[in-house]
């Protein structure tokens, strides 16, 4: 938000399924379930001239076994992380496509190249491929499709484990850098640049447990 309003945002407006007052007149709660179509469908018209659109919904599976997760949860993970962010991105398309350079920004993971994860992976891996189809669909609309990767963030959903982790100041700071220079793409850290490139090789590369003894 504070790094939108210095690259000179106008009006940012902060979504949550229970906002919060920003002290800052620029900064407009927004209330947003993203797995209800009548909040979503509130948000989109209560939002009418937004231009850039930061689609970042996200939820972490109770494990990450394909097998003995339950149904339940497999689907609200997919309902989460691939339909809520596909159909935030086209309850905006009319605002987007209003603007004069209209920006969806989709926040994917490393998981969506790298398996492990269950059915966060899959759902990751949905999400870019339905975000390298918006890219095909929109642009004629003049909207720019930006998807942004990286490992883990030290935010909360990430409090689980020790690997190294980015700050958000400093994906916050990627994102922007890539919106302002047209990036249809940004990888925000090593580890996820390797893991894109091993995509190339063969799956042993990247899965050596895979690979006959």
């Amino acid at each position: 938000m504070h790094a939108a309003l210095a690259a000179g945002a106008a009006t940012v407006y902060a979504s949550a399924r229970t906002p919060r007052d920003w002290a800052d007149d620029r900064v407009v709660p927004l209330a947003l379930d993203v797995t209800d179509p009548a909040s979503l469908a509130a948000a989109a018209e209560q939002a009418p001239d937004v231009s850039v659109l930061i689609n970042n919904a996200g939820v972490l599976p109770p494990t990450a076994s394909l097998i003995d997760i339950s149904e339940e949860a497999l689907r609200r993970t997919m309902e989460v992380n691939f339909f809520a962010p596909l159909l935030v991105a086209r309850a905006f398309v009319p605002a987007l496509a209003a603007a004069a350079d209209g920006v969806l920004v989709d926040i994917h993971s490393v998981a969506s190249w790298y398996a492990g994860a269950g059915v966060y992976s899959a759902s990751r891996a949905a999400l870019w491929s339905a975000t390298n189809s918006l890219r095909l669909e929109l642009a004629p609309r003049g909207i720019h499709v930006t998807g942004v990767h990286m490992s883990y963030v030290d935010t909360a959903m990430a409090a689980h484990t020790d690997e190294a982790k980015l700050t958000p100041a400093a994906l916050v700071a990627a994102v922007v850098t890539g919106v302002q220079h047209g990036a249809f793409e940004i990888v925000a850290d090593g580890f996820t640049a390797q893991v894109k490139a091993g995509l190339a090789g063969p799956i042993e590369s990247l899965y050596p447990s895979v690979a006959p003894a």
